[in-house]
């Protein structure tokens, strides 16, 4: 999922969520770089996934190497942010909302990103 903030960095707002064949980190850095570059984008905050007591798994390192790529890429700052139970308060928050199943499905993702952007604004403020 993708989001961004406002110009004054106080707001995530949800954008999209990049689709990609599974283990293409090539195509889906390509994308990011695209929304980077239409949106004059200065710092990335990427969710770090940890496991629940806080060790750095397989899909953590995977991150760490996507973090590498952007930065080669784009000579951004790129911020690893934790993104544990992002998408479980993604979830209850658009079933509190009544959001129907199949659009949840669609927008957890995107969602779960303005989560991640939306707590690391929120710790600079």
């Amino acid at each position: 999922g993708v989001a961004l903030s406002d110009t004054m960095g106080i707001i995530a707002s949800p954008v999209t969520t990049i689709r990609f064949e599974e283990d293409d980190y090539e195509t889906a850095c390509q994308k990011v770089c695209e929304i980077i570059d239409a949106n004059k984008v200065l710092k990335v905050v990427l969710g770090l996934p940890k496991h629940m007591n806080g060790d750095i798994g397989i899909r953590g390192e995977i991150s760490r190497q996507f973090r590498d790529m952007l930065v080669e890429e784009r000579k951004v700052e790129v911020i690893l942010w934790d993104e544990r139970l992002t998408t479980v308060t993604a979830q209850r928050s658009m079933i509190a909302s009544n959001m129907n199943r199949k659009k949840r499905k669609q927008m957890v993702d995107t969602m779960a990103a303005v989560i991640i952007l939306q707590s690391y604004l929120d710790s600079i403020s």
